[in-house]
């Protein structure tokens, strides 16, 4: 098994190209199922989950081609096509590693009329229920029924008939598979409550490229009035806003500065208002911006709710940047409800970090020291390579399984603006 080292200690400077952002294309993926035309992805990120999902289409009768970036691009280039559907069924042993499996489940139904989907697995943060996601497509006609682990969906005769959807809290899940769907439904569909991260626009913006009508962008209720057919588009993944977060992390509590080549102020507003509460120096630069430590961190106080408030995916990034911070921050998880498993990892390391239910106090040290940790989930293990980065001495991360579900070429990015860090495997 894989694990990552770190010597810390050593401010980064210089400048990061922030890849596509995993969860755009992790939703973007499945809209190849809507057409029988080509879908071309660019900016796609190389990563474990971007793969999985690839598997997964290929199963579902999905062909995929892969190219290299144009130079002034990042990441990679995929072409799907769903010329037919050869299986309507997604199996347990894909969909167990990754819960964004569940977003074939709307494409599927609206186009092939049924589906069959392995209940979800991914990342032990919580419970994470996929009944909204069941709700909005009965409202638009289908059928439910669960057994034996999986889901079963069945439109009606003619297919998926337009309904109004309202959702009774936020689920950024629920709201793409919604949108799936509804772009094939016959009439008009009304989403209210919908979520409305930048990662949402993005899917409607590549869905609107394929030719759906879709309007109420950035709210939170969108219009659909579906249409018979899509037709093929090529797309760009919008950069990651939770990468370059998470670098903007590395790059204060190492005291340096780094350029985030690709990252767009307007999908990160909460996190860089609380970099800059935390001390940081924000400035643009061509083609991205530049975040810089500007003296000690000092401490801040923040809550996790959905967009634009301050997002979930960030909360232990931040809480390791914090735990050098020059006093007492509480940051409350209102998302997930075991999200703070990285807790123990970090107090191995020197940070002082009280959980009282939702709520983490955690009192700024010195400094952290080098130790033995390991991941329990994707953003977890980036906040241990954060924390690493700043510590004493060496500081050994296992199970970066995770860090590969999410951070394209980690290690390559770091070294390149002076981290010592490397990756060793035990063969």
């Amino acid at each position: 098994m894989d694990r990552i080292i770190i010597k810390g200690g050593k401010p980064l400077y210089g400048g990061i190209c922030i890849s596509g952002a995993k969860n755009a294309a992790l939703t973007l993926l499945p809209c190849a199922l809507l057409t029988d035309d080509p879908l071309t992805l660019r900016n796609l990120p190389r990563l474990a989950d971007v793969d999985s999902f690839g598997h997964l289409l290929n199963q579902l009768g999905v062909s995929t081609t892969i190219e290299g970036a144009r130079p002034d691009e990042f990441g990679r280039v995929m072409t799907l096509r769903a010329s037919n559907i050869a299986s309507t069924v997604a199996p347990y042993d894909i969909v167990r590693k990754m819960r964004a499996s569940i977003l074939v489940l709307g494409p599927l139904l609206a186009r092939a009329g049924q589906a069959t989907v392995s209940l979800p697995g991914g990342c032990a943060i919580g419970m994470r229920p996929i009944d909204l996601h069941l709700k909005a497509l009965e409202a638009l006609g289908a059928e439910i029924e669960i057994t034996a682990g999986y889901v079963k969906a069945t439109a009606p005769k003619g297919g998926l008939v337009g309904g109004t959807i309202s959702f009774p809290q936020v689920s950024v899940g629920a709201t793409e598979n919604a949108l799936m769907a509804a772009v094939l439904a016959k009439g008009t569909t009304i989403i209210e409550n919908a979520a409305r991260e930048p990662e949402i626009t993005d899917l409607a913006k590549c869905l609107i490229a394929m030719g759906a009508s879709i309007e109420g962008l950035r709210t939170d209720t969108l219009t659909v009035r579906g249409k018979s057919k899509l037709h093929g588009a090529t797309y760009a993944v919008m950069p990651d806003r939770i990468e370059a977060g998470s670098y903007a992390c590395a790059a204060l509590i190492t005291g340096g500065s780094l350029e985030l080549m690709g990252a767009r102020k307007e999908t990160m507003p909460s996190i860089l208002s609380g970099l800059v509460e935390a001390g940081a120096i924000i400035e643009d630069v061509e083609g991205g911006i530049k975040v810089s430590a500007n003296g000690g961190l000092k401490p801040l106080s923040l809550s996790t709710a959905p967009y634009p408030a301050f997002p979930t995916d960030m909360q232990a990034q931040f809480m390791a940047m914090l735990a050098l911070a020059n006093g007492t921050s509480l940051l409350t998880e209102t998302i997930f409800e075991n999200r703070y498993m990285h807790v123990p990892e970090l107090a191995r390391m020197g940070a002082e970090i009280e959980v009282k239910g939702r709520t983490a106090v955690v009192r700024g040290v010195d400094k952290l020291h080098g130790a033995q940790v390991m991941a329990t989930d994707l953003r977890a293990s980036m906040s241990l390579i954060i924390a690493g980065l700043a510590a004493e001495g060496e500081t050994e991360v296992g199970r970066v399984y995770h860090l590969d579900r999410g951070y394209e070429r980690l290690e390559e990015k770091l070294q390149a603006v002076g981290a010592d860090i490397e990756r060793q495997s035990d063969g």
